[in-house]
C-alpha cells in the first residue's frame, strides 16, 4: 500500500493530463502533491525534497542552451530556403500516384531532421502532399500515414530534436554518439518504410498519373494559408518558396554540414551554430537574408519562442522527477520488473516497454520521456554490472528507447496529442479528407512507426541488434544482472 501510494502521483500527472489539462498546470500540481506523499508517508523533511529537485535539475541544464539553438536552426531553415531547397530537389522528378506516399516519407524525414520539429514538419508538408496526391489520385490515408511517420523519424534521431536533446540528457549520453548508435538501424527502418507504402500503393492498383508541388500548393485554399500563418508563419515561407521553384542547391549545404559534423562526433552546440551561420552565408547568396539584423531579430525570436513551453515544461517535471527519485517512488516498479526478468537482454526489453506504456498512460511523448528516463535509468544502473564503456552503450540505447518509445509510439496510441494534431491539419489544409481519414486509419497504415517500435524491441530482447552495426548492446558476461 505504501509503495503504491508513493507512485500515485505519477497517476496524478496522468489523469490530469487525460483531461486536458495542459502539462505546464499538471506538472506543477502533481510536483505538490509529490512533496506532500514525500513528507507524510516517506518521512522526508520539505527541505531534503526541494533540494532534491534542484540537484535533478542541474543535470539537464545544458538542455535548455541546445534547445534554444536547435529552435533557432530550425526557423533559419524554414525562413532562409534550406527545408524549401530540400522538398524542391526531393519533387523534381515529378511523381505518381504509387509513389506519393513513399516520396513523402523520406521528404518529411529529411526535412524533420533538417528542423528539429515534427509538428512543423507536418504542417509545412501536408498542404503540399495532401493536394499532390490529389492531382495524382492517389490514396489519402497512404500519404497522411506517410508524412506523419516521416515526421516524426528527425524528432528521433535529428540533432536539433528536443526529444532527441532531453531524452540523451536525461541518461547523461552525449547527443551526437546517441546518434551514431541508432543510426543504421534508424536508416534502415526508414528503407523498410519506404518499400511498405510503395507496395500498398502498388497493391491498391493506384494510378500512374504525375503531378507537381507547383500545381499542388496553387490548390491550397484561402482559408487554409490563413490558419497557416496564425500557426506557423515559416511554413508559408517554406510553401511559397517550393511553389516558385526553390533557390539553389547550395541551399542544402548548411544541414549537409551540421550531419557531417554531427557524424565526426563534433560538438552539439558547434554542430546547432555550424547550422545558423551557414543559412545567413548561403541565405545572403540566395537573396533570402537581406538584412544582418532582421536574421538577428529572427534567432531572437526562436529562442524565446523555446522557452515559451518546453524549458518551463522541463523544469517543472524536472522537479517533480527529483522528488520522486528522494521518497523511492519507483521501487515498487523497480521490484516488479526485477521479478520478470533473468538477463539484462531482458531488463533493456522491459525498459522499453515501460517507455511505451508510460507513453500511452500520459499520452504526451516528452512527459513520457521525462517522466520515464529517471526510471529505466535507474533500473539499469542498480541492477546492471559491467565496464564504463558498456554501462554507455546500454544508457545509449535507454535514451533511444524513450525517444522513440515516445515520438514513433505516439503514432500506435489512439487518444495521444500527436494523432490529434495531425488529423486536425489534415483537416484544416485538406478539407475533402473530413470523415474519410480518422485516427486509427493513421495508426493501421503508419509502417513506420510500427517497423520502428516492433523492431527495436524485437532486436534488444533477442540479441538481433548484433547484426546492425553500432547498434549492438553488450551482452553477458560483459555485462551482468544483479538482483538484490
Amino acid at each position: 500500500m505504501l509503495a503504491l501510494i508513493k507512485l500515485s502521483p505519477v497517476l496524478v500527472l496522468g489523469v490530469l493530463m487525460r483531461l486536458g489539462l495542459d502539462i505546464l498546470m499538471a506538472a506543477p500540481i502533481s510536483m505538490v502533491y509529490a512533496m506532500l506523499i514525500g513528507m507524510i508517508f516517506a518521512h522526508v523533511s520539505f527541505n531534503d525534497l526541494m533540494d532534491a529537485a534542484i540537484e535533478n535539475l542541474k543535470h539537464i541544464l545544458i538542455v535548455f542552451l541546445i534547445l534554444q539553438l536547435a529552435y533557432a536552426v530550425a526557423t533559419c531553415f524554414m525562413e532562409t530556403g534550406v527545408a524549401a531547397e530540400i522538398i524542391t530537389m526531393a519533387l523534381s522528378l515529378g511523381l505518381t500516384a504509387k509513389l506519393v506516399a513513399a516520396v513523402g516519407l523520406v521528404v518529411t524525414a529529411i526535412l524533420s531532421i533538417a528542423t528539429g520539429t515534427s509538428w512543423g514538419t507536418f504542417a509545412a508538408c501536408a498542404p503540399i502532399f495532401l493536394w499532390l496526391n490529389h492531382i495524382v489520385g492517389g490514396s489519402v490515408v497512404l500519404t497522411v500515414s506517410a508524412i506523419a511517420g516521416g515526421s516524426c523519424f528527425g524528432d528521433n534521431i535529428g540533432l536539433i530534436s528536443d526529444t532527441t536533446v532531453v531524452s540523451s540528457s536525461l541518461q547523461g549520453v552525449v547527443i551526437t554518439d546517441r546518434v551514431r548508435h541508432q543510426g543504421v538501424w534508424s536508416f534502415l527502418c526508414l528503407v523498410c518504410g519506404v518499400f511498405a507504402f510503395y507496395f500498398a500503393a502498388v497493391n491498391m492498383g493506384l494510378p500512374d498519373t504525375a503531378g507537381s508541388a507547383r500545381d499542388a500548393i496553387s490548390q491550397i485554399p484561402d482559408s487554409v494559408w490563413t490558419a497557416l500563418e496564425e500557426k506557423r508563419p515559416a511554413a508559408v515561407t517554406l510553401l511559397k518558396q517550393v511553389q516558385a521553384g526553390g533557390l539553389s542547391w547550395y541551399m542544402i549545404l548548411p544541414l549537409v554540414a551540421v550531419l557531417v559534423l554531427a557524424g565526426m562526433g563534433i560538438n552539439t552546440v558547434i554542430c546547432l551554430g555550424t547550422g545558423i551561420f551557414g543559412s545567413l552565408i548561403c541565405g545572403y547568396f540566395a537573396g533570402t537574408v537581406t538584412d544582418l539584423m532582421k536574421f538577428i531579430e529572427m534567432v531572437q525570436s526562436s529562442f524565446a519562442d523555446a522557452g515559451s513551453w518546453v524549458i518551463v515544461m522541463m523544469l517543472w517535471i524536472g522537479a517533480f522527477g527529483g522528488i520522486m527519485r528522494r521518497m523511492d517512488a519507483f521501487g515498487a516498479i523497480a521490484a516488479l520488473v526485477m521479478s520478470c526478468v533473468h538477463s539484462v537482454k531482458q531488463l533493456m526489453f522491459a525498459n522499453g516497454l515501460l517507455c511505451l506504456v508510460g507513453n500511452a498512460a500520459l499520452a504526451d511523448e516528452m512527459a513520457q520521456i521525462v517522466t520515464m528516463s529517471p526510471i529505466i535509468k535507474d533500473l539499469t544502473d542498480r541492477h546492471v554490472k559491467g565496464s564504463p564503456e558498456a554501462m554507455y552503450k546500454l544508457a545509449l540505447r535507454n535514451a533511444t528507447f524513450a525517444d522513440a518509445m515516445g515520438v514513433f509510439g505516439s503514432q500506435l496510441i489512439p487518444w495521444h496529442v500527436y494523432l490529434a494534431f495531425f488529423v486536425g491539419i489534415v483537416y484544416a489544409v485538406y478539407p475533402v479528407a473530413e470523415g474519410s481519414v480518422g485516427i486509427m486509419d493513421i495508426i493501421l497504415h503508419n509502417y513506420l512507426a510500427w517497423i520502428a517500435v516492433v523492431s527495436m524491441l524485437l532486436l534488444t530482447v533477442t540479441g538481433l541488434d548484433r547484426f546492425i552495426p553500432l547498434f549492438r548492446l553488450p551482452s553477458e558476461p560483459k555485462v551482468q544482472l544483479v538482483k538484490e
